[in-house]
């Protein structure tokens, strides 16, 4: 790879080439917008909050959003698509809740930095 100088130079002492590399997998950073398209809606940032302190079946999420059953499980297939959730089937019963995963656990946290509020005691 030959080396890649900027039209201005600022001083900073920046490995230019890893920066250049990293921003160039587009396919990459194209994951991570969709990612936040995802969580562009208040819904599922609100479902995926409440997932991250409980399981809970699509009516009982219905009932604590104030939402149709038909909408909440729209929100879940998005969140799920992404796994930023999981379910597992009881029965005829499906439980969600958030996934076991450092990217969920980060944007848990995130929410919570950013609206200021902490995890309910269990």
């Amino acid at each position: 790879m030959a080396d890649h100088t900027l039209p201005h130079n600022h001083g900073e002492h920046l490995n230019t080439e890893l920066l250049i590399d990293n921003i160039a997998k587009t396919e990459d950073f194209q994951i991570v917008a969709d990612l936040f398209k995802v969580l562009g809606d208040n819904s599922r940032v609100r479902i995926f909050w409440l997932l991250c302190h409980c399981e809970e079946c699509v009516i009982n999420i219905s009932s604590m959003m104030d939402m149709s059953s038909p909408a909440v499980s729209h929100h879940l297939r998005q969140l799920k698509s992404y796994g930023l959730i999981t379910s597992r089937r009881e029965g005829k019963e499906v439980y969600y809740k958030s996934a076991d995963t450092n990217q969920a656990q980060l944007l848990h946290h995130m929410i919570e930095q950013v609206i200021k509020i902490t995890c309910p005691e269990a």
